[in-house]
């Protein structure tokens, strides 16, 4: 009876060891694949990057993205697109939708660790983690928004100055396209003399004027700009003088800036109001009349 069972001792210890050694090296082939196929792509591409933590982030993001291309919903894609051209992200960072979708999953998991991090350490209620997911979800999205309102603010700032040097040239003799390149030249830096080099490019390649300032209205997206293109069109399409539309469109820009300036001085006041009455009276309050309410309270103690 011991044979028996000293055999199927040695069996299953053969067997275990079998098994063990089959795990092992299944698990060896599926690292090296991931090192070979993934973790060695990925420490190439930063390399390349040569940038710090900034590579890293851009690898990253460029990966998820390329994950994301395959569910991308088209109307996520196009609106985001938009955003990304009039940001000017698209140019200076080389951001796509598919990478901003990429930071969403990115902040939506960290405001989620974070926020269960403060659940248990501080005592969150932990509804706040549902919060927390939210805000890094959509952070992403406020930013490049923010971005977009940023850049149409310099290119609003910087738009009256350079029509009128545009104005100046054309009314010196020069023809439209001259004109835009002395702007381009004397002009300051900044989004607006970046769209600028992009029609004066374009008119270069062959484009007419009305394609390429077309092109850059649906590039910025911004009111005023758009007004200062449509009259330009309508001016080439009637044969109106150039230099008297843009003296016409720089005067109404002032215009337009003095008003705005305007307004915002009288909105002053109001926006004053609140933190007037919710931090400067109740100070104001307990400097005066704190001396006497506690006299009236306390002033007959001592006696």
């Amino acid at each position: 009876m011991n044979e028996p069972s000293a055999l199927q001792n040695a069996i299953t210890t053969a067997l275990v060891i079998g098994a063990s050694l089959l795990a092992a090296g299944s698990v060896s082939f599926l690292l090296y694949g991931l090192w070979t196929n993934l973790f060695e792509k990925f420490i190439n591409e930063v390399r390349e990057e040569s940038a710090g933590v900034s590579g890293v982030r851009n690898v990253v993001l460029r990966q998820l993205g390329a994950v994301n291309r395959s569910f991308m919903w088209p109307g996520y894609e196009s609106r985001m697109a938009r955003n990304l051209v009039k940001s000017g992200l698209q140019e200076l960072s080389g951001y796509r939708p598919e990478e901003i979708m990429a930071m969403q999953e990115v902040g939506f998991v960290i405001g989620l660790a974070v926020s269960l991090f403060l659940v248990n350490g501080i005592g969150w209620p932990l509804p706040m983690a549902f919060f927390g997911a939210l805000l890094g979800l959509f952070y992403p999205l406020i930013w490049v928004n923010d971005q977009v309102k940023k850049r149409h603010l310099q290119i609003s700032r910087a738009l009256p100055f350079n029509l009128d040097l545009l104005t100046l040239s054309v009314e010196a003799g020069l023809d439209f396209t001259a004109g835009l390149q002395k702007v381009v030249e004397k002009g300051k830096p900044g989004p607006l003399r970046d769209e600028l080099q992009v029609v004066l490019k374009q008119l270069k390649m062959g484009k007419t004027r009305e394609e390429a300032l077309k092109a850059m209205i649906a590039r910025v997206d911004l009111a005023p700009l758009t007004q200062f293109v449509t009259a330009l069109v309508q001016a080439d399409k009637m044969g109106t003088s150039l230099g008297k539309v843009l003296r016409i469109q720089s005067t109404q820009l002032r215009i337009d800036r003095t008003q705005r300036a305007e307004k915002l001085a009288n909105e002053a006041p109001v926006k004053m109001l609140f933190p007037l009455i919710a931090c400067i009276f109740p100070t104001v309050f307990m400097v005066l009349f704190g001396p006497i309410v506690f006299q009236f309270m306390f002033g007959n103690v001592g006696g």
